[in-house]
């Protein structure tokens, strides 16, 4: 069995927002697997499915940018060490010339960006490691993403850790704008629930099945029980099915619809979503670098 390490129990508490004792216990009676020691805590507690995009393990900048027509527009995300440097006027300039480079060259992936020319003599790359040498940390450009639509595109920029673009088919700056922030806040996962794949709901429903059981009710109540948690997950994760920011009395469905509006996608961009920020241990590494260790 894998040792169950600290840091194991404080990620699985981030992941569930359960107590440390309980992380621990499901760590062990799992081996130290953390999804299914994550499975085991949702059926015995009722938590709900981890949402990595709400949680910042990462420091850095989203750059975004729109054409003046609407119509064309990019995200980028560019890393660094501290949120102090985060903050500096140069990391944060550097990420929007890098959305509009993007989005004006058309440019879909890191690589073919770090190669594209800014100044004259300068590339990408070589503005990043003056950048580097300027600020003294490392400093990387992580992923971009760029859309072009027939309809029109809505931006939010929340401080610089989170960036919304929204592709809709309406003329409403406003509600463009709206909807931008609304995925901002509340983090949907797609726009409907056809976009939820068969695997994604066939786990979670095998997840409510198990907690359901553990009510002792007959089958055919666990299957509506079941049923409904299922709607009710899908009404969670998904932009249409969400009670809309501004106005919870209605779904942000149902305010496109009062608009004659439709939403066809967006991209959403967390600062450090999915990275694991490292843990130091200041004394250590100050021994470490004096050759003690």
């Amino acid at each position: 069995m894998a040792e169950i390490t600290a840091s194991m129990v404080k990620e699985l508490r981030e992941m569930t927002g359960l107590g440390m004792m309980e992380c621990k216990k499901a760590l062990s009676e799992t081996a130290g697997d953390m999804k299914a020691a994550e499975d085991l805590l949702r059926i015995k507690s009722g938590a709900k499915a981890s949402k990595a995009a709400g949680r910042i393990a990462a420091e850095g900048v989203i750059g975004v940018y729109l054409s003046a027509d609407s119509q064309c527009g990019a995200l980028v995300e560019v890393n660094c060490e501290t949120d102090f440097v985060a903050k500096n006027d140069d990391i944060i300039n550097f990420s929007k010339t890098l959305a509009e480079l993007v989005a004006v060259k058309n440019l879909t992936d890191i690589a073919a960006l770090s190669d594209a020319p800014l100044a004259p003599g300068e590339t990408v790359e070589s503005t990043r490691k003056a950048l580097v040498m300027k600020l003294g940390e490392n400093i990387s450009i992580r992923r971009c993403a760029r859309h072009a639509t027939e309809g029109r595109l809505a931006s939010y920029l929340h401080g610089t850790k989170i960036g919304v673009i929204v592709d809709y088919t309406s003329n409403d700056d406003a509600l463009g704008k709206d909807i931008a922030m609304h995925i901002a806040a509340s983090k949907p996962v797609c726009v409907s629930k056809d976009q939820v794949s068969n695997e994604v709901l066939e786990h979670e429903r095998q997840i409510f099945t198990a907690q359901a059981a553990e009510s002792g009710k007959p089958a055919n109540i666990i299957e509506k029980m079941v049923d409904g948690r299922i709607a009710k997950y899908l009404a969670e994760i998904t932009l249409l099915g969400q009670p809309f920011v501004k106005d919870p009395e209605q779904t942000v469905e149902q305010l496109l619809a009062k608009k004659s509006a439709k939403v066809a996608g967006f991209t959403m961009f967390v600062v450090g979503e999915g990275i694991e920020k490292k843990s130091e241990n200041f004394a250590e590494e100050v021994k470490a670098q004096m050759g003690q260790l």
